[in-house]
C-alpha cells in the first residue's frame, strides 16, 4: 500500500488547490472526495463566483486577496483559460452600513481603487441597476468573477500533472492521526500519510467534530432568470451586491442564454445532512429574489422566465470568518472550514497556506486572525 506525505480529504474549491500546490512541491499526494472535479453537491459550483479586493467583511482579508489574485492570473497560465473576469463590482447600501461603509473601510487601509458614487451618478453609470432613495453606491474596477467549476477542474489537473492521485469514488468513514502519521478509512480501504489536509466544505461539521466549534450548514439558492437586455451582458455589465433592509442580494451579468443569475447571500435553511438534502427550489427564496429584481433590475423584471435553479451550502462559522488551522492535538492535520459563503475567491491562496502548513507548520500569509484559537 501506498504511504503518502499527504493525503488531502476534500478537493473542491480548497482542496483542488492544495493538491496541487502539495503535489507542485514535489509531495506525494492522495486527494480523496466521493464525487468527481466541478461537482453540483457542495459549495464550489454554479458557473461563477464574485471575486473583489476591498473586502466590507474584514479588512484583513486584503492581503490573502492580493495574493489570491496572483495565484489565479498563474493557474490562467498553466491551464491556458480565462477564468477571471474583471468586470468590476457595483455595490448598493446606506451609506455608513456594513457593506458601503467596509468597503472603503478595507479601501482606505490598504490603497485600493474604487469609485464613490451617489445614487443619481450610480444609475446614470449603469442603467441596469436603481438605487433606493437615501443609499448610495461604490464601484471597485478590480473585482469581477470567477468560472468556479473551471477554477477546479484547472487546479485538479494542475495537481495532476505534478503527481498528485486523485480518487473521486472514495467515501469517508474515518480518520485518526498520532505522532507516526495519520491514516483514512474510507469504503474503497484505508489509506496513510504523513499528514491529512481536511477540507471538506459542508462535511467539516463532522470531520472536525473534535474541536468543539459549532459549524452549521446553510441551504442556500441560486436563480437564473431570462434576460437579453445589454445592460446586463457584455464587458461592461457588472457584478453586483445589494445591502437592502430585508436582506443581502447579488448576482451576475448574462454569461450565457440563462440570463443574469441572482441570489440571496442572507437567510438559509439549515441543513442537517448535506448528502441527503433534497435541495428543493423553495417559492419562497425565489419570490424575494423576484421582488428584488423588479425592484432594482427593472430591464430583467419581476416577471423574468425562471430559467435553471441550483443549490450549493455555506457552512458557517461562529463568527461568520473562516477557520484556518492546524488541529490543536495533532500538528500533522491541517484544516479549512467555516468559510461562511464568502470563500471561493480565496481558495487559490488558501491551498497554498494548507499546503504551507501541511509541510512546514507555518505560513508567510497573514492568518492569525482565522485561527481556530479564537473559539476557545
Amino acid at each position: 500500500m501506498t504511504h503518502y506525505d499527504a493525503i488531502v480529504l476534500g478537493t473542491g474549491g480548497v482542496g483542488s488547490a492544495a493538491a496541487f500546490h502539495l503535489a507542485r512541491r514535489g509531495a506525494r499526494v492522495l486527494g480523496l472526495d466521493r464525487f468527481p472535479g466541478g461537482h453540483d453537491r457542495g459549495s464550489s459550483h454554479g458557473q461563477t463566483r464574485i471575486i473583489r479586493q476591498a473586502y466590507f467583511e474584514h479588512a484583513d482579508y486584503v492581503p490573502l486577496l492580493r495574493r489570491a489574485y496572483e495565484l489565479w492570473a498563474e493557474l490562467e497560465s498553466l491551464a491556458d483559460e480565462k477564468l477571471f473576469h474583471q468586470v468590476g463590482l457595483l455595490q448598493i447600501g446606506p451609506p455608513e452600513g456594513y457593506v458601503i461603509g467596509g468597503v472603503l473601510g478595507a479601501a482606505n487601509q490598504h490603497g485600493l481603487a474604487v469609485d464613490e458614487l451617489t445614487g443619481a451618478q450610480s444609475q446614470a453609470r449603469f442603467p441596469g441597476f436603481r438605487v433606493p432613495e437615501g443609499m448610495v453606491g461604490v464601484f471597485e474596477p478590480a473585482a469581477g468573477y470567477l468560472r468556479v467549476e473551471r477554477c477546479v477542474l484547472a487546479h485538479l489537473a494542475a495537481a495532476k500533472q505534478h503527481g498528485a492521485e486523485l480518487r473521486t469514488d472514495a467515501t469517508f468513514l474515518s480518520w485518526k492521526a498520532d505522532n507516526q502519521g495519520v491514516s483514512v478509512a474510507t469504503d474503497h480501504g484505508n489509506f496513510t500519510a504523513e499528514r491529512l489536509v481536511i477540507t471538506a466544505g459542508a462535511w467539516s461539521p463532522q470531520l472536525l467534530a473534535d474541536l468543539g466549534i459549532p459549524m452549521t450548514v446553510r441551504r442556500k439558492h441560486l436563480h437564473w432568470l431570462e434576460c437579453d437586455h445589454p445592460v446586463y451582458r457584455g464587458p461592461n455589465a457588472p457584478t453586483f451586491f445589494y445591502e437592502m433592509p430585508h436582506g443581502l442580494f447579488y448576482g451576475f451579468p448574462a454569461t450565457d442564454e440563462l440570463g443574469v443569475k441572482v441570489a440571496e447571500h442572507s437567510g438559509g435553511e439549515t441543513v442537517s445532512n448535506p448528502l441527503t438534502d433534497p435541495r428543493p427550489l423553495e417559492e419562497l427564496d425565489l419570490e424575494r429574489v423576484r421582488d428584488f429584481v423588479g425592484e432594482q433590475l427593472p430591464a430583467v423584471g419581476k416577471s423574468a422566465r425562471h430559467m435553471r435553479h441550483e443549490v450549493c451550502f455555506y457552512t458557517m462559522s461562529p463568527d461568520e470568518q473562516f477557520i484556518i488551522d492546524s488541529h490543536p492535538r495533532h500538528k500533522n492535520v491541517v484544516f479549512s472550514a467555516g468559510l461562511s459563503g464568502h470563500g471561493f475567491k480565496f481558495t487559490s491562496v488558501l491551498g497554498e497556506v494548507m499546503a504551507d502548513l501541511a509541510l512546514t507548520g507555518t505560513t508567510p500569509q497573514p492568518i492569525g486572525f482565522l485561527s481556530a484559537g479564537r473559539f476557545r
